[in-house]
């Protein structure tokens, strides 16, 4: 059964278009990824679907109710934890909480079992207050906010951006024991790392949608051949690539270069010849297995 029904919504801001005929379908007990970067119109998306926002266009059913006819009722079935955090920054930890579960009508104790494994991690602070506590506790404190009304579905706004990697991680682990129990998530996020951890995933870009699979069928619609270049002048070699081979060649990925071309045909050998021929200082050039970002790029240049 769908928990999640999106069918051609669009959205404008004056003259600027955050979201333009987007379309899909979430699962009961997915784990749903939106990805893309800042203006990307995750955060529009979201909004839009938790009844916070009206669309200009198009319709959405949740929970087989339409989002705006419905709105009273998809309230107190669904759980939302926006990007910022928004929760009481002078009230405890526990006051924080009692206060969120009073809003639905319930208490800490009657769902105490389905955050106990997050709530456990900072209970320990209950009695500070929310602004004094680190990223990752707040982030754990808004999640448990946001689940102490046993929703059906979660809804989460880029929750990870500006926490430690350790925290990301922990995160992500928590959202997998969350699907264990049974709850659609529906997360957005501008790491492409996190796309991996998804069930299946929307690739957003400036509004619209480009890709909507598996992220491992995703990577497998990657159909040209992937080289990985390491270099002490990556921006020099980065230009070089471009004017010789097409623009959309080579990008940046942290400390290397990331080049591909639908000429398979002894690509690596004529890399090597074309460095030497420019004198370049290499250090490396390995065909390598591409992953979310690099289908991304792909995607997001493929017309330009």
């Amino acid at each position: 059964m769908k928990a999640l029904e999106v069918s051609h919504i669009y959205k404008t801001y004056n003259d600027i278009t955050a979201l333009k005929d987007v379309s899909f379908n979430v699962a009961e007990g997915e784990l749903f990824g939106l990805i893309g970067p800042d203006g990307a119109g995750k955060t529009s998306l979201i909004r839009i679907i938790i009844t916070l926002l009206l669309a200009d266009s198009g319709e959405i059913h949740l929970l087989g109710k339409d989002v705006v006819k419905e709105y009273k009722y998809l309230r107190s079935r669904i759980g939302y934890m926006p990007g910022r955090f928004s929760l009481y920054s002078d009230l405890t930890v526990l006051e924080n909480l009692n206060f969120f579960a009073t809003v639905f009508g319930t208490s800490i104790e009657a769902n105490y079992n389905l955050i106990k494994n997050i709530y456990s991690q900072i209970e320990m602070f209950k009695d500070r207050k929310a602004g004094d506590l680190s990223g990752g506790m707040k982030q754990k404190l808004g999640l448990s906010c946001a689940l102490i009304h046993k929703p059906e579905v979660l809804f989460l706004d880029e929750p990870t951006t500006g926490v430690d990697a350790v925290s990301r991680k922990e995160f992500w682990e928590m959202l997998q024991e969350l699907k264990q129990k049974g709850i659609t998530i529906i997360v957005s996020t501008p790491y492409m790392d996190e796309a991996e951890m998804c069930d299946r995933v929307a690739l957003l870009q400036k509004g619209e949608i480009m890709s909507i699979d598996t992220p491992q069928n995703i990577i497998n619609e990657f159909s040209e051949e992937l080289i990985e270049i390491k270099t002490p002048d990556l921006y020099e070699v980065k230009e070089k690539l471009r004017l010789e081979f097409g623009k959309n060649s080579a990008f940046m990925f942290g400390q290397s270069i990331h080049f591909s071309t639908s000429s398979k045909s002894k690509s690596k050998e004529l890399l090597n010849e074309f460095f030497e021929e420019n004198n370049f200082n290499i250090e490396s050039v390995n065909i390598i297995e591409p992953n979310i970002e690099d289908c991304f790029i792909k995607l997001m240049t493929k017309d330009s």
